[in-house]
């Protein structure tokens, strides 16, 4: 069942109403902090935040202002419980898979508007199975052996960044 719960009316939801550059999901996200500063990237950019149950954490409007998240009324977020339900939401989805076990680097492609940027939890990453059905469309972001990850936030703001940069958005976007 999708649950959108975008922000409630105020005199901010015009800010809200854009056209998404980009989609950013993050399937069963564990860490609300995490998700926060993912969704002020998404804000920065104009990118919709997509986040795929279950969820570590709770959501409620109550939850998110005790949190201080008081840019979330400026950002374009749904809830779907499921990768098939969230597939139901595009019209032949350019999907880029973001995983530290892939072979070919995230600067390696060429992002378009509207393209879907999917991260995993932060203890597990993606599902084999998405990992095997995509493995065409999975990136990675280079880094020293010595380690393990990067912080599931960091990394969406350097491939977002770089998707942003390379899409180069019109004057009205970014302050560039």
């Amino acid at each position: 069942m999708t649950e959108n719960v975008e922000a409630p009316s105020s005199p901010l939801e015009s800010e809200n109403s854009y056209e998404p550059c980009l989609h950013v999901v993050l399937h069963q996200p564990e860490i609300p902090p995490n998700t926060g500063n993912i969704g002020r990237t998404c804000v920065a950019i104009g990118a919709k935040l997509w986040l795929i149950r279950p969820l570590g954490f709770d959501i409620s409007e109550k939850a998110r202002r005790r949190a201080g998240l008081d840019y979330w009324s400026y950002l374009q977020w749904q809830v779907v419980d499921s990768w098939d339900e969230l597939l139901t939401n595009f019209l032949a989805p350019r999907l880029w898979l973001f995983t530290k076990t892939a072979t070919r680097a995230y600067t390696e492609v060429r992002y378009q508007p509207g393209d879907v940027l999917v991260f995993g939890k932060e203890t597990a990453g993606l599902p084999k199975e998405l990992l095997e059905r995509y493995a065409d469309q999975c990136l990675r972001i280079p880094m020293r052996p010595q380690v393990r990850s990067l912080n599931l936030s960091c990394s969406v703001g350097v491939a977002a960044f770089e998707a942003v940069r390379q899409i180069q958005l019109p004057s009205g976007g970014l302050d560039v």
